[in-house]
């Protein structure tokens, strides 16, 4: 019999998003000037409102108060309709220096000795259900506040949309967990109490929705994604009937508290530890990347059709303490996921210090990370400071042959 399996995700303006990117945009700032910068920031927003909050070790200087409101003006919250926006809220920083007793344990005089700057198990998941090895509901989801954004920022399609917006896709499967139809569409979008003398409706946003957001995320899809479209998908458009009030005035939001949301919507598994807002020695952000990595170049090199990977680690120690492979059952060749895990180990290097060097984790990379999910996003460069940086250099399939000969051996 078949089952449902639903994913969630937010846009930019959800109130929780909103403080990932300013702790994000914080962290670029500090690494910006100074790539040595140990960072672990977190942010609160409420009506009229930003706090910041955290421990730094940097020789930089950045102005807290200047970036925390470019991100809300780049976000969208621009009107004082919405009771939170760039231009009035307040700015608070308590941001403070890091612990001498979790930096012993972090800086070694041998840079490659470097611990791990927290304990803790972090996940990676790939799968082969879309061409970026992502679960399909929580890459669907992800289209649709992104296309929803791009509707708001760049067109007038729906110029009553506000920045705050939620989505949830349901899919069902089959016994084999093969994908076979979008069972539910769940969209809750902030808008304007009314748009041409009108008062704003769930069902009159519905049919803008069905007009024009949707199929542009059917457009933006493989194939066999569109074909999982029929007419007889359920579609729920702000089910409460109303949503002006959004945003940290209707929702206060703290940085780390969509970690579902910017990994795998809730398929395989998560280790607890949020990524926004902490530079690369704490392995919550830099060892969950790894992990990805090796997860997606496993299943594109063809060694198993899905795969979670576990790494976990002691404070201030360098190796893992322990590495953990599931291939549900998927695995192609002759090993088990124990013998596996044995020649992941073999294959990379997975202190903090090799985390680093072979992603470039230094750079200031993480705003982006920050919005529409950490994983199955596009890997891009840019030039900053003169030098060329690779954005999402976890998600490159640059070790496909490298694994085919590590387990040809």
């Amino acid at each position: 019999m078949s089952y449902l399996f639903t994913s969630e995700s937010v846009s930019e303006g959800h109130p929780d998003k909103l403080c990932d990117q300013i702790s994000d945009a914080l962290l670029d700032a500090f690494l910006k000037q100074d790539p040595e910068s140990k960072v672990a920031c977190e942010t609160l927003a409420t009506t009229g409102l930003v706090v910041c909050a955290g421990e730094v070790k940097t020789e930089a200087y950045v102005s807290i108060d200047d970036v925390v409101r470019g991100v809300i003006k780049e976000v969208g919250y621009n009107k004082s309709d919405y009771q939170f926006d760039y231009k009035s809220c307040g700015v608070i920083s308590t941001i403070h220096s890091q612990s001498p007793d979790i930096n012993q344990g972090v800086e070694r005089t041998d840079a490659k000795a470097q611990g791990a700057g927290d304990q803790g198990i972090m996940f990676g998941y790939a799968c082969n259900e879309m061409d970026n090895y992502m679960p399909l509901p929580v890459e669907l989801a992800h289209r649709f506040v992104q296309e929803l954004a791009e509707i708001r920022k760049k067109t007038d399609l729906m110029p009553y949309l506000r920045p705050d917006s939620k989505s949830q896709v349901t899919v069902q499967y089959s016994d084999d967990h093969q994908p076979e139809r979008i069972d539910t569409i769940v969209l809750s979008t902030q808008h304007d109490p009314d748009y041409k003398g009108v008062k704003l409706t769930s069902e009159r946003i519905a049919e803008d929705i069905r007009k024009h957001l949707i199929p542009r995320v059917i457009e933006s899809c493989p194939e066999k994604v569109r074909k999982l479209f029929g007419d007889d998908y359920k579609l729920y458009v702000n089910p409460t009937g109303s949503f002006v009030i959004g945003g940290p005035h209707g929702d206060t939001g703290l940085t780390g508290r969509k970690i579902i949301v910017d990994t795998y919507g809730g398929r395989g598994a998560h280790g607890g530890g949020a990524f926004s807002g902490k530079d690369p020695s704490k392995v919550d952000r830099s060892a969950a990347y790894a992990a990805r990595h090796i997860a997606k170049n496993m299943v594109a090199a063809g060694i198993c059709d899905q795969v979670l990977v576990q790494l976990s680690y002691a404070i201030g120690r360098a190796e893992p303490v322990g590495i953990y492979i599931d291939t549900y059952g998927t695995a192609k060749v002759n090993m088990t996921d124990g013998e596996i895990a044995r020649v992941i180990e073999k294959t990379f290097d997975l202190t903090p210090y090799g985390i680093i060097e072979r992603y470039q984790l230094k750079n200031p990379i993480y705003q982006e990370t920050a919005r529409y999910g950490h994983f199955g996003r596009d890997y891009f460069t840019r030039t900053i400071n003169g030098k060329e940086v690779t954005f999402f250099p976890w998600e490159k399939l640059d070790c496909i042959e490298l694994l085919k000969k590590a387990f040809a051996s």
